[in-house]
């Protein structure tokens, strides 16, 4: 079996090892592939793996040798799955492999945000402690999380972590999500409306996939609906968000700060709002990137393809 991996750097940028993958068959790994040359890539590949790669319909009507795809990624949208099914090509994600990451990284911004840690650093480093009279100097009201109320979108294994961390520092947690009834009791955690969720939490942190059904929903009229200084977090999708409606709502004062790892395109365009958005600290999509979660990633995706192998594949989306 020829396997090709399309685009490995953002998996294993030179830290891990490929042999597992060549164990099981002809290896050939890019880093990086541009739109153009996919195809010339891909065409004698038995096995593909992608992470940010387009599979579109059109690409793999020219691949008649592929026999299956798996995924460097959980999420599923670079796949024309419809396509894919029709041509009888499993396709296998990656699942829950980021999960602490996720949650490490989300309170994280949460701390940071509530803190001020990142924007004292930058005062100190500017001189700005330096030139104060005082033993102690600060910019902006800084904030406890004990007592406040977080509010938790989307309530699957990242969103019910970041519930649990949260409890454990002493704040009262609500959610939404599609299959919660508000009113439930969620070990300690109350459902609620997603309305009520923002016209209530302190602080905002979104953990729900991106579809065309909640695109940038978090916008103008949500926003507005947020307690004045209210934080908002995202390490979920970019795309979940209306980027010009948060940046005006930072730099009006309303939203008291956003703390992304995702934005809406990516790498970002240089006049993106939230780049410059007073408050706002982006990540460069790295909530998922640890040593210990690339790993896990690679061992699952290997997993994957002796699965496949052995005629009884897993993690199978399509």
């Amino acid at each position: 079996m020829k396997i090709v991996v399309l685009d490995g750097y953002g998996a294993n940028p030179g830290d891990l090892d490929w042999a597992p993958f060549a164990a099981l068959g002809d290896l050939e790994v890019y880093d990086r592939t541009n739109p153009e040359d996919v195809v010339a890539r891909s065409c004698q590949a038995d096995i593909l793996c992608v992470n940010k790669v387009l599979l579109t319909r059109n690409v793999l009507e020219q691949l008649p040798k592929l026999k299956y795809i798996t995924l460097f990624s959980t999420g599923v949208n670079v796949v024309d799955l419809a396509c894919a099914a029709e041509r009888k090509i499993p396709v296998s994600n990656i699942p829950a492999y980021s999960t602490e990451s996720v949650v490490e990284s989300a309170v994280g911004h949460l701390l940071n945000l509530s803190a001020r840690i990142s924007e004292s650093a930058n005062c100190v480093r500017a001189g700005d402690w330096s030139r104060s009279p005082d033993f102690c100097f600060w910019r902006g009201p800084l904030r406890e999380l004990a007592g406040r109320t977080l509010g938790v979108v989307g309530y699957g294994s990242i969103g019910r972590r970041v519930a649990q961390v949260a409890l454990a520092l002493a704040m009262n947690v609500i959610a939404y999500g599609p299959r919660l009834t508000p009113g439930q009791n969620l070990d300690g955690v109350t459902a609620v409306s997603l309305a009520d969720l923002f016209r209530t939490a302190d602080a905002v942190t979104l953990h729900c996939p991106l579809g065309a059904g909640n695109k940038a929903f978090v916008n103008r009229e949500l926003l507005a609906s947020m307690k004045e200084g209210a934080l908002l977090v995202n390490t979920a999708r970019g795309g979940l968000v209306d980027d010009q409606a948060v940046a005006d709502a930072l730099n009006s004062g309303h939203l008291g700060g956003y703390g992304a790892d995702t934005l809406s395109s990516e790498p970002p365009a240089d006049d993106n709002p939230l780049i410059t958005a007073r408050n706002a600290w982006i990540t460069p999509h790295i909530a998922w990137a640890t040593l210990e979660s690339r790993q896990r990633l690679m061992d699952i995706a290997v997993a994957n393809i002796k699965a496949f192998l052995a005629g009884t594949p897993q993690n199978v989306v399509s």
